[in-house]
């Protein structure tokens, strides 16, 4: 107890009753606080920093609770019912202590919800670490702003049911929707309902980063018509299940040659062996084998299998060898210039692809330089 004295002086503990001003009582807060916040105390001594903590929240002077709700945001120390007691203070003191303090329960997160009014609603949204429960309620009662802004936080949990109510609210704002939009992760079904409900920016994001089942990707793509057309070949290079979406553009013929061999042109090995062994009949693992064969017997082989023209076997050779040949370098934008320098090679080690093929090739490598230079400027 006398450390914790002697650290937390009688002249400081004076200051802060007995201060003039509401300036000196806020410094000597400020000075309070940071002492507690940092020091090992045993149980006698939290209590009594607890009290110390209890005289700063009932003081009258805005300025001294607010130099406490600022200095102790972040601290676990914080007594709860001091942390709920500036929690209904004014916005100066509340919102510092709302938007961060670790030692609210869900419980209590859960009543400034209910009670606390759309600008800590907003603080809330905006914690560190928030709870599917708390979702859910800021979803049911908070505005477009308060909404958009839980959904934009990556740190904030949401259950399925939370997000679809979200889209159920918010269908027609830009603002939350593109908060949705922009989420690291979500399942499925919010993101196929999701993508009819955006704009072609919004969408491509979509494509781009959240996966898609195989029938819904088709879909989009042959409903595309009024829209800059969605590269199919894109998207068989990003879908998390190879094997399911080769399958389904088989079901549907879509699993072409020619879309292998751009598949393959791309740098996109586990889907085209995938859509190879789908058209073969073959099990994966031993489609695998024969394409990546050292020798030209295997691929040649299982291209024949799977009723690949034989006048693409060149062509998928180069492919398959080029792939073998080159890999990441592991600074930014290496994914693309992979991309460019296997298309260029590709593309100069075979006469055996088709004009519509070259074209669509050649115009690729035009877009990937586009890509690499804006990324380096």
């Amino acid at each position: 107890m006398a450390t914790t004295r002697a650290a937390l002086t009688d002249h400081d503990i004076r200051m802060l009753v007995k201060g003039a001003t509401p300036d000196e009582r806020a410094l000597a807060a400020h000075k309070l606080c940071r002492t507690i916040d940092r020091a090992e105390l045993d149980e006698a001594q939290r209590a009594l920093a607890a009290d110390i903590l209890r005289v700063m929240a009932a003081d009258a002077a805005e300025l001294v609770r607010r130099a406490m709700a600022v200095t102790l945001r972040n601290s676990p120390t914080l007594p709860p019912d001091i942390a709920n007691r500036l929690a209904r203070d004014v916005e100066s003191v509340s919102l510092p202590i709302i938007s961060f303090s670790p030692v609210f329960s869900d419980q209590d997160l859960a009543e400034i919800v209910r009670l606390g009014g759309p600008v800590r609603q907003l603080a809330v949204a905006k914690r560190p670490r928030l709870s599917s429960k708390i979702t859910a309620l800021l979803v049911d009662q908070g505005s477009e702003e308060v909404v958009a802004t839980a959904c934009a936080n990556d740190n904030a949990r949401f259950s399925d049911m939370a997000l679809q109510r979200v889209l159920d609210r918010f269908s027609k704002s830009e603002a939350v929707l593109s908060a949705v939009a922009y989420r690291a992760a979500l399942p499925l079904a919010v993101t196929e309902r999701l993508i009819d409900m955006v704009g072609d920016q919004l969408r491509d994001h979509i494509l781009t980063h959240h996966a898609l089942s195989a029938e819904r990707t088709l879909d989009l793509i042959l409903g595309a018509k009024e829209r800059a057309t969605i590269d199919l070949v894109e998207q068989a290079g990003r879908t998390a299940d190879a094997k399911g979406f080769a399958a389904h553009l088989a079901s549907v013929k879509r699993l072409t040659p020619s879309l292998l061999l751009r598949a393959l042109a791309h740098g996109h090995m586990t889907f085209f062996e995938w859509g190879v062994a789908e058209l073969a009949g073959v099990p994966h693992h031993r489609t695998w084998l024969m394409i990546h064969d050292a020798g030209h017997l295997g691929l040649k082989a299982i291209c024949e299998r799977a009723g690949l023209p034989s006048r693409l076997f060149p062509a998928l050779r180069a492919g398959v060898d080029a792939f073998h040949a080159l890999d990441y370098d592991g600074r930014p934008g290496d994914r693309e210039r992979f991309q460019e320098h296997m298309i260029q090679r590709f593309l100069t080690s075979s006469a055996a692809v088709s004009r519509e093929d070259t074209d669509y090739l050649l115009e690729r490598v035009d877009r990937l330089a586009e890509q690499t230079q804006a990324a380096a400027g």
